[in-house]
């Protein structure tokens, strides 16, 4: 029996797709988040997670996006033999259309992040198109859709080699996380891809990330195959390094690790890791051609009442508008400030072009004397929103600009998520500057604390561009102090031996 599948209905159905993942966490990641949160003993991941939980709650009622990277949107689909399409385009053509309109979508505009010619211009398409289309043909009559949208953040931690048949995948994911920093937004899921060639290998471990999160059930009811005694394995010894939620330092690193295999070459062993970020963001549904599919939100009795709210006695208010060096070069690392005042925002692109500016001796759009700056690429206000979603972006991406941007231009702090690399860290030392971190995967609750935002540079980047936003008790830690101390280095080092000596196994 053949089934038509009228383009409306796909087109439709993947625009409600891509809004119903930017604000609703998938039922199980929540589940496994809270569960994460009640055990964990680390003082600075538990608040973290607390703002991501508490961020997607408040996502989920606003119907606003849990993170300002609303991602690059993968469109998995298993196409049934005896289907037939109702359309004169090409099945990327009609997903980039369904991704247009519900990323263009007035009541939830999302964000564009993607960029046209990856080498040159790179110039922002607005719409978020064209999305990562992958296609199976497979018996049936109906179309298996999976729709995900993947941050920067998380996608650009990817790693993948070619080991040999006789080396240790657990050892090889393992060695690999310490790499990936904090940028990925932990606590998330690992995906990995085993065998194939290279692409097929990348392919599975991005798949994997679609399969629901169950380590909890699985150690609850043992493992029953060596694939779930591997995935066992990779999640108690990278929970023991100790990384823990944003990198500062805790029991849960990964909620799971997912795995898919596939048979390979005798001389080969390809292998694919690709983490998932607090921003798990995807669903699935099926298209028989009766209409575009009907996506269920997640019950609100899901989530655990845990709702975030500044601690006035345990963090320090900062005036941004009468901030000195010698202030800044006082923040302890560690130390957890509420942030009000006027503060700069601006990351790749605009910190590129404040470059050739200095370079070519012209005067830059904003003057960043005594000013801080917020590593941010907003999503759009909606009605009485001040600026969108508008959590931060990855820090080590602005290390190559740091030294010119505290020596060069008057600047004196950064707010960003994850570590900082040894070039940065240098600079800041050199400069007696700080570097201030806020947790990625919560960017409604972040942007709650913007009063006012108006662009004041590089209008013609979009989302690029240098904003100055108004802000209460905006949260951040002290990630990197003026003497060069960080605390992603030293708050993983302290828990990796408490967990090593007491020892206490993330389970």
């Amino acid at each position: 029996m053949t089934t038509l599948i009228k383009e409306s209905d796909l087109i439709q159905s993947l625009a409600d797709a891509v809004q119903f993942i930017s604000f609703y966490h998938p039922e199980d990641y929540i589940q496994h988040l809270a569960r994460a949160y009640e055990r964990e003993q680390s003082p600075t991941a538990k608040d973290a997670i607390a703002q991501i939980l508490t961020n997607s709650r408040m996502s989920a009622l606003g119907k606003r996006p849990m993170c300002q990277d609303t991602g690059v949107v993968n469109v998995f689909l298993k196409v049934g033999m005896n289907v037939r399409f109702d359309s004169e385009r090409s099945l990327q053509e009609i997903c980039d259309e369904g991704v247009r309109q519900g990323y263009t979508n007035p009541d939830n505009p999302l964000r564009a992040s993607v960029l046209d010619d990856p080498i040159f211009a790179r110039k922002n398409t607005r719409d978020n198109t064209p999305c990562i289309v992958n296609v199976e043909l497979v018996p049936g009559n109906t179309i298996e859709v999976g729709v995900a949208a993947k941050g920067g953040g998380s996608e650009n931690k990817s790693r993948f080699a070619m080991l040999n048949p006789s080396e240790s995948i657990v050892d090889w994911v393992v060695e690999q996380l310490p790499q990936m920093g904090a940028g990925w937004c932990p606590p998330g899921v690992l995906g990995i891809g085993v065998g194939g060639t290279a692409e097929k290998a990348m392919l599975m471990a991005k798949q994997s990330l679609m399969d629901d999160i169950d380590m909890f059930e699985l150690l609850e009811r043992g493992p029953q195959n060596k694939l779930e005694e591997m995935r066992i394995e990779i999640y108690n010894r990278v929970n023991e390094l100790g990384i823990g939620a944003q990198g500062l330092g805790g029991l849960t690193t990964v909620l799971d690790v997912k795995i898919h295999t596939f048979p390979t070459h005798a001389a080969s062993k390809p292998v694919a890791l690709i983490p998932n970020c607090a921003a798990t963001r995807h669903v699935d549904f099926v298209l028989d051609g009766s209409g575009p599919a009907t996506l269920t939100p997640p019950s609100m009795d899901v989530w655990p009442e845990v709702e975030w709210a500044p601690d006035y006695n345990k963090s320090k208010p900062v005036n941004l508008d009468t901030l000195t060096a010698d202030e800044v070069a006082s923040w302890k690392p560690g130390e957890t400030l509420l942030l009000s005042g006027k503060v700069l925002t601006g990351r790749d692109a605009a910190h590129k072009r404040i470059q050739t500016l200095l370079e070519a001796g012209e005067p830059l759009p904003v003057d960043f004397t005594n000013r801080v700056i917020y590593y941010v690429g907003p999503v759009d206000p909606v009605r009485d929103e001040a600026v969108g979603p508008a959590g931060p972006t990855t820090a080590t991406r602005m290390d190559s600009f740091t030294d010119m941007m505290l020596g060069q231009t008057g600047l004196i702090s950064m707010i960003g998520k994850g570590e900082r690399g040894p070039k940065a860290i240098e600079a800041i030392k050199k400069h007696k500057s700080a570097s201030l971190m806020a947790v990625g995967g919560a960017a409604y609750l972040v942007s709650k604390a913007i009063q006012t935002a108006k662009v004041v540079g590089f209008e013609d980047l979009g989302m690029e561009a240098i904003y100055e936003f108004e802000v209460k008790d905006m949260p951040v830690t002290v990630a990197v102090d003026s003497q060069g101390v960080s605390v992603h280095n030293t708050g993983p080092a302290h828990w990796r031996q408490l967990i090593k000596e007491i020892p206490i196994v993330a389970s």
